[in-house]
């Protein structure tokens, strides 16, 4: 460890302190933090600058009283049966299964690509076999596959990459899909057959009474303290603590003495509106007209009976707080500047999205988390002081 560091100088007296200061109250800080103290034994203090736990997953009722996430819409899926089991121990599910609709030329298609959106698309009435050679006809071959363009036109050729792909993200990110690493579009499938669902995961479901009310069970264990509308900065070096689970941007912990890595942000706007429902399904994409990308209505992933309903319009921004990392190969050269720092301090543990400066899903984050927790040396966070 450098002990010049300016943010790290655990105490040496910790009678009175904590084993454990985790930065950040999302997933992968609040995981840590019921591991640590349920499993492990230890006094935590859980840190957070926000007035509320659960990160970007922190859900609340609006002034209408309709159950809404104010970071945008997030949709809990997983092939781990381990991850849903754990989560499983703070709430209760509400099975869930999310469709998204493309509103493009003047229909609202079905997205992820499938048999149905090119059929009325293009007034077809392909079968599943014939759509395959459909896609084999209008595909332009890529030989290596390196950008995200690359990925679409390649599968499903120029057409369909303009009208689905290529307008979402350049609002989403600011720049061409030609100029973006291929692992931003090979996340969304296309398939041949009627499957409307946008995630066809093993598990998928929402928390019975949303994601709050499941960290405050994760957290309610009484070794953990939590401390929120508070900088880790102002009280590192008061409170005593041998070990730092750090959740947030790896450069900020750094000063930024590298560079900035690149985020994309997103400005919300929330809308309550006087009737029952007022989308077929819980999102609908822009991709071609409008400012937003998408919007997306709570109920029918929260499955609440209201009066009303609510949306969230999303629009993408270059500056704000920190949604999505920028996949270019210049900014991967620049996190791992600040990788091989974070891999230098032996009292400090990088945890999730932030730290990592990678696009997890939640179910990723808790999966990563859980991984970190088995591989730390307890032992060693033991004497560390």
């Amino acid at each position: 460890m450098h002990s010049d560091h300016p943010l790290i100088r655990p105490s040496l007296s910790s009678s009175q302190g904590y084993d454990t200061l985790i930065v950040g109250a999302g997933f992968a800080g609040s995981v840590m933090a019921e591991r640590l103290a349920s499993e492990a034994g230890q006094r935590v203090l859980l840190v957070d600058k926000r007035p509320h736990i659960g990160g970007n997953a922190y859900d609340c009722h609006d002034d209408a009283g309709v159950l809404i996430h104010p970071y945008g819409p997030h949709i809990f899926h997983t092939n781990s049966a381990e991850v849903f089991e754990y989560l499983s121990r703070f709430t209760a599910w509400r099975p869930y299964q999310h469709r998204v609709l493309a509103s493009v030329d003047g229909q609202l298609l079905p997205m992820p690509i499938n048999l149905d959106t090119v059929n009325r698309l293009y007034g077809l009435g392909l079968t599943s076999f014939e759509l395959e050679s459909f896609f084999d006809r209008v595909a332009e071959k890529v030989d290596p596959v390196r950008t995200s363009e690359d990925v679409v036109v390649s599968r499903v050729g120029r057409d369909l990459y303009n009208k689905f792909f290529r307008g979402y993200t350049r609002k989403q990110w600011g720049l061409d899909p030609s100029e973006l690493d291929a692992s931003v579009t090979a996340r969304v499938p296309t398939r041949t057959n009627r499957d409307d669902r946008y995630f066809t995961d093993t598990f998928q479901a929402m928390p019975r009474h949303g994601y709050t009310r499941m960290f405050e069970k994760m957290l309610a264990h009484p070794r953990i303290h939590v401390m929120l509308n508070t900088d880790y900065r102002e009280i590192v070096e008061w409170v005593p603590w041998k070990h730092m689970v750090y959740t947030g941007p790896i450069d900020a912990f750094f000063g930024h003495r590298h560079g900035k890595l690149p985020y994309r942000s997103l400005a919300f706007e929330h809308v309550n509106l006087p009737v029952a429902t007022h989308q077929p399904v819980g999102t609908i994409n822009h991709p071609n007209e409008h400012g937003y990308t998408r919007v997306t209505e709570f109920k029918h992933l929260t499955g609440q009976v209201h009066e009303s309903t609510s949306l969230v319009y999303e629009y993408p921004r270059a500056e704000g707080e920190p949604f999505y990392p920028v996949p270019q190969p210049a900014n991967a050269e620049l996190f791992k500047r600040y990788e091989e720092e974070a891999e230098r301090l032996a009292h400090v543990t990088f945890v999730g999205r932030l730290a990592n400066y990678r696009y997890y899903n939640m179910d990723q984050v808790v999966a990563q988390a859980l991984v970190t927790f088995k591989r730390l040396d307890l032992t060693a966070i033991q004497v560390a002081a």
